[in-house]
């Protein structure tokens, strides 16, 4: 038997077994097609449509686990056998004809281009393969500026304001686990983008989705570099002991080179999401060490800056626009340090699934476990960062990493310091290796999507050497980036709060079931929805008023 064949049928998917008939007519007064299908459970069915008619409009099939919106009249149903291999459906609207034999010469089937993508490559990840990526991916840049929120919103606040966040996307994590496979488990999406086209439409994922993905994946991985030049300039000052001139034999634009540079050569060696596995478990020890590393030193030192612990009153605190300026501007550096949804499911998408043990079990696991690791380190970063340094005002840029160097840099060993600034190092260099895999992947779907075959090592090599050297030019090109953080970021919120919940609406709740379960699910993600929109606004109405009340140093091409 050859390719399976897919028809959706008022809400059911039924895979073809064999095409028994099938009839296509045409008068003036309508477009009708008839077809009469043995699926693979052997039941008989039979299945007609009117373009005139209410009943399906358009037409809607799936075939190989992409759906079709068919909008004008079919000119000829086909199906595949042993002998031949054809397109199931060939399409005629009323300005262009497709050739049935031209749309899929030489065409390889989505099974075959999901192989060959980096992605899915390989689906032989386990347990804990899926927490070493999600720990890796899930502490993000942000995490060491979070005890700067807390200056803004004070203890009770701040913490409240933290918790509440976690459990808001722990709970957008759990549906896109769930929904990474079709409720019949033929289909898997294993690419953000591509779910939000199944839930929103082509036109409207390509509108609102594209961007966010994007930006929290080649955005990301041009603030890696800029901030880990940044790092490796502080690693090498504080092992030679200065800042005089023997310390500056780089400039900033060559500290980002050298770290573009080892970022890609890392990259050369793993040519798949799976195969990065080893990769993210050095990622996730060095970002679970530096963390517990920097909040017990904070300890060990005490609160010596300051006079006593900060107060629950937030730092300066002020009325009015200022207050709502820093409240907003607190809220954001706390959404914005769960990083890693865009990759929940290229992460799952490498996963082995079957009937009876689908992937969504082993990574809701590993999802459970890594954020319960994820919260271990960043709720006492936030704490015992707004206890040591909290009357000082931390960075926005480098956060309790650098308010302990400005003030324990001298009772500290330069050794000790170091390896914490080695460890964020090479959790920036791991990290950056996740982050850049969806957009490799999206390449080398273009590549296979022209030339019909899998993508050439030396393609491979040609295509991370570019895109290396794209992240080095935007990074000395725009070199404050990582300040407008919280500006371009506020956009991507909607991705982690918003879009998922939308998605369970749009894909899982159907329009005749009104058990109160259903009115649930639908109200709660309506609402959560509806809130993650609004923050997504309001953190970015805050840092462009911050932007321009404060101003800026864009110093273009001048690192």
């Amino acid at each position: 038997m050859g390719e399976l064949v897919e028809v959706r049928i008022e809400e059911r998917t039924h895979v073809v077994k064999s095409v028994l008939s099938s009839s296509y007519t045409n008068s003036s007064s309508s477009k009708m097609i008839t077809l009469d299908i043995l699926d693979r459970s052997g039941s008989l069915l039979s299945f007609s449509c009117s373009s005139s008619s209410s009943m399906v409009t358009p037409l809607d099939i799936v075939i190989d686990q992409q759906e079709h919106l068919v909008e004008g009249p079919i000119l000829s149903l086909s199906y595949s056998n042993s002998s031949s291999k054809v397109t199931p459906l060939d399409v005629l609207d009323q300005q262009e004809h497709v050739e049935e034999g031209d749309s899929n010469k030489s065409s390889p089937s989505p099974q075959q281009v999901e192989a060959w993508l980096p992605i899915t490559e390989s689906r032989k990840s386990n347990l804990l393969t899926t927490l070493f990526h999600l720990i890796s991916s899930g502490i993000g840049i942000q995490t060491l500026v979070i005890p700067y929120a807390f200056i803004k919103l004070g203890w009770y606040w701040g913490i409240i304001s933290l918790a509440l966040i976690y459990v808001w996307q722990l709970y957008t994590t759990w549906i896109l686990v769930n929904l990474h496979e079709s409720s019949d488990g033929l289909s898997r999406y294993s690419r953000y983008l591509h779910l939000s086209v199944v839930a929103f439409g082509n036109k409207l994922a390509k509108m609102f989705v594209l961007f966010p993905v994007l930006y929290l994946s080649s955005g990301t991985c041009t603030i890696f570099t800029i901030i880990g030049g940044a790092t490796m300039e502080q690693l090498y000052k504080i092992i030679c002991d200065g800042s005089g001139s023997k310390c500056n034999v780089l400039t900033r634009a060559e500290w980002f080179l050298m770290f573009i540079c080892l970022a890609i050569i890392v990259a050369l060696f793993f040519p798949n999401m799976n195969s990065l596995a080893r990769v993210s478990l050095v990622g996730s020890i060095a970002a679970i060490s530096y963390c517990i590393m920097i909040w017990t030193l904070s300890i060990g030192k005490g609160n010596k800056v300051n006079k006593g612990a900060p107060s629950n009153i937030p730092h300066e605190y002020t009325s009015g626009t200022t207050h709502f300026r820093d409240v907003v501007s607190a809220l954001g550096v706390i959404a914005s340090s769960f990083r890693g949804h865009n990759l929940i499911l290229e992460i799952q998408g490498t996963i082995p699934t079957n009937g009876e043990h689908r992937s969504k079990k082993i990574m809701w696991r590993g999802v459970t476990i890594s954020y319960a690791i994820i919260a271990l380190c960043l709720f006492p970063i936030a704490i015992v960062g707004y206890w040591a340094y909290g009357d000082d005002e931390i960075p926005t840029i480098g956060g309790i990493l650098s308010a302990y160097t400005k003030s324990h840099q001298q009772s500290t060993s330069k050794w000790l310091l170091a390896t914490i600034y080695l460890l964020v190092l090479i959790h920036y260099l791991s990290a950056f290796q996740l982050y850049a895999m969806p957009v490799f992947d999206n390449w080398e779907r273009i590549y296979i999507t022209i030339k019909n075959q899998p993508c050439p090592k030396l393609t491979r090599l040609a295509i991370k050497l570019l895109y290396g050297g794209i992240l080095y030019f935007l990074a000395v090109a725009v070199p404050f980036l990582p300040i407008l953080g919280a500006f371009v970021g506020g956009f991507a919120l909607p991705l982690t709060f918003s879009f998922p919940c939308f998605m369970w609406i749009s894909i899982k709740i159907k329009k005749r079931n009104h058990s109160t379960r259903t009115l649930t699910m639908w109200f709660l993600n309506m609402v959560l929805g509806s809130f993650g929109l609004v923050l997504s606004l309001v953190v970015v109405i805050g840092a462009l008023s911050n932007l321009v009340l404060n101003g800026m140093h864009a110093n273009f091409f001048n690192p």
